[in-house]
């Protein structure tokens, strides 16, 4: 009897519960949930409501707030709509334009700040300060200064009648280029700075190489250092086209869309019809149509950029 317990008791207990794996798993999806919910919460639940409200004649003017089914024809109105073409087009005007010039400036500012010295260290510093600035602080500033009545810079523009004398902003013809130089003076040291990170990071063998075969400057530039970078110019080409096709801030506090809806954007259009006439389903629309443009636009630069990387290669 002793022996048999004796037997018993010396075979090891198995250990009950899951794998060591199959916790690791339960452990990494719990810390996953939050972070979905939030995601579901704060960006899928408005935006397949927005996508539902966009197919329905919806006003929270009218009375007991009810929806009638219209179908597309909210984005047939906003497409035919004159407001709707012209803010449609000042959309695409600003951010090709913005993005165009800083690109080809953020470049050249990194080309310059390529080498590592302490000059060019102090000048990076000192450049990135308009990006720390918020789009909303940027336009009053330069409502402020390109003011005719008391800006530092607006005064003598239409005192020596460069500009119109009601300023920039008023002039149908002014204030879009006005806007686009604005959202250029703030966000090309972001490009600089994302054009310049994929500089330090390119190899320097392949660049002594082409150095000691005697390639010059700008073939360096054309054959090595451009197909290169393809990648990093991609990064910066969609992050500013995606931040400057939904501009809002600067276009609200210095010109709210006008004079004449010469600076209306899609995202300025948007929130009028949504939060000033209440009407959510046109709203709606005009926001589902926002992102189908930037996620348009962003497939042809991915497109665009492949084709160039394989051209390169093939090269």
């Amino acid at each position: 009897m002793t022996s048999i317990s004796a037997g018993t008791a010396s075979v090891p207990r198995r250990r009950s519960g899951l794998r060591f794996t199959d916790r690791r798993k339960l452990f990494l999806f719990c810390l996953a949930v939050p972070a979905v919910a939030y995601v579901i919460a704060i960006a899928v639940y408005p935006l397949a409501q927005g996508i539902v409200y966009s197919f329905y004649d919806y006003n929270l003017l009218r009375r007991g707030g009810r929806m009638t089914f219209v179908g597309l024809e909210n984005y047939r109105e906003l497409l035919t709509d004159a407001t709707g073409q012209r803010a449609l087009i000042n959309t695409f005007a600003f951010t090709f334009g913005a993005v165009v010039f800083e690109f080809v400036l953020g470049l050249g500012l990194a080309l310059l700040l390529w080498r590592d010295s302490r000059f060019n260290r102090i000048a990076l510093a000192f450049l990135l300060i308009p990006v720390t600035i918020t789009p909303l602080v940027v336009g009053l500033i330069f409502r402020a200064l390109l003011a005719v009545d008391y800006g530092y810079i607006g005064y003598y523009l239409a005192e020596w009648g460069i500009t119109d004398p009601r300023g920039l902003f008023a002039g149908t013809s002014t204030a879009l280029p006005t806007l686009i130089f604005i959202d250029i003076w703030e966000w090309t040291p972001l490009v600089a700075l994302i054009l310049l990170a994929g500089l330090k990071s390119l190899p320097g063998d392949i660049l002594e190489a082409a150095l000691a075969d005697g390639a010059t400057p700008a073939q360096r530039f054309r054959l090595v250092i451009l197909p290169l970078l393809l990648p990093t110019v991609f990064l910066a080409l969609v992050l500013r086209m995606m931040d400057a096709f939904r501009v809002f801030d600067s276009i609200f506090v210095t010109t709210g869309g006008g004079p004449a809806d010469a600076t209306n954007s899609m995202m300025v259009y948007g929130v009028k019809q949504g939060l000033q006439f209440f009407n959510i389903g046109y709203a709606s629309a005009i926001g589902n149509v926002t992102i189908l443009c930037i996620a348009f636009m962003a497939a042809a630069f991915a497109l665009l950029i492949r084709r160039a990387d394989v051209r390169a290669n093939e090269t």
